[in-house]
């Protein structure tokens, strides 16, 4: 069933005008109040099991982790990418806890999670025959826009500040730098997330 949490005003469509599919896939709730949620047109009134399920027939074989040591306020729009983007998993690696307000309630679309520990999280990787992709401006890191990405890969973002972990660093197969142009030295992980994940789709979905 639906939550009040998944209404954003002004978005969406009203009650189900006429009679009433019988398609399992739709949500009763939805169809007799309406669907607020802020999902694609194709995905109105469905259930968020059947949204989801849906999603798993059609995601990109890569993955996305991001680390969580201080409570970053990025991990929400990392997920939001992720979904966004198609990734078959998101990996939160250090602390469980995340603020779930940028994910936009997307987080409910996909799959979270959770490794205690930079060594858990690497035998995972292997386990599932996924490269470790380092996204962070560090010396020696390749430059992205001029780097093929592992079509089976996890793109690993670490925390606002201090960046990779030197044990992710090290488990890395690679690390990719974005070009930045302005006076910053570095970019929050949220828009490096979209950035790096875009860089993915562009390479093996649209063969550019």
């Amino acid at each position: 069933m639906t939550s009040q949490d998944d209404h954003l005003d002004g978005i969406g469509v009203g009650p189900w005008p006429g009679e009433w599919p019988t398609d399992a896939r739709y949500d009763p709730e939805l169809l007799e109040l309406g669907d607020r949620r802020n999902v694609r047109d194709e995905y109105r009134y469905w259930t968020r099991e059947a949204i989801v399920a849906d999603l798993d027939t059609r995601r990109f074989p890569y993955e996305v982790a991001i680390e969580n040591w201080q409570h970053d306020f990025n991990i929400g729009t990392v997920v939001r990418n992720a979904n966004a983007f198609l990734a078959r998993a998101v990996h939160i690696v250090g602390r469980r806890r995340w603020n779930r307000r940028g994910a936009m309630v997307t987080d409910r679309y996909q799959h979270v999670e959770h490794h205690a520990t930079v060594g858990e999280f690497c035998e995972y990787a292997a386990g599932a025959g996924l490269a470790v992709v380092g996204i962070d401006n560090l010396p020696g890191a390749v430059a992205l826009e001029e780097t093929r990405l592992p079509e089976r890969c996890v793109l690993v973002f670490g925390q606002e500040g201090p960046g990779l972990s030197d044990e992710v660093r090290e488990a890395a197969s690679m690390v990719c730098s974005i070009a930045q142009y302005g006076s910053t030295r570095s970019i929050n992980a949220g828009v490096a997330s979209g950035i790096a994940m875009h860089a993915w789709v562009r390479q093996h979905v649209w063969g550019a």
